[in-house]
């Protein structure tokens, strides 16, 4: 799943911090601190960025291609 544009509950922007906020943790970083630093303040949208997980990868090995409907018959 890619991040959401907005916050689900609240609606505030937060998609433009993902990248930020993905490549400050990944280098080590406290989380509660990037995301302070990134001005996330309210719990709803500490929430989506904390639990977002990149799935589309494993999504993608399950794609199926469709099949032209000439073909079908």
């Amino acid at each position: 799943m890619m991040v959401p544009v907005r916050c689900f509950t609240c609606g505030s922007v937060i998609g433009d911090k993902w990248d930020e906020f993905n490549k400050r943790v990944k280098k080590g970083e406290d989380t509660g601190k990037v995301l302070d630093d990134l001005g996330v303040t309210r719990y709803c949208c500490r929430r989506m960025l904390i639990s977002n997980t990149e799935i589309i990868d494993e999504v993608l090995k399950y794609k199926t291609t469709r099949l032209k409907s000439s073909e079908d018959g």
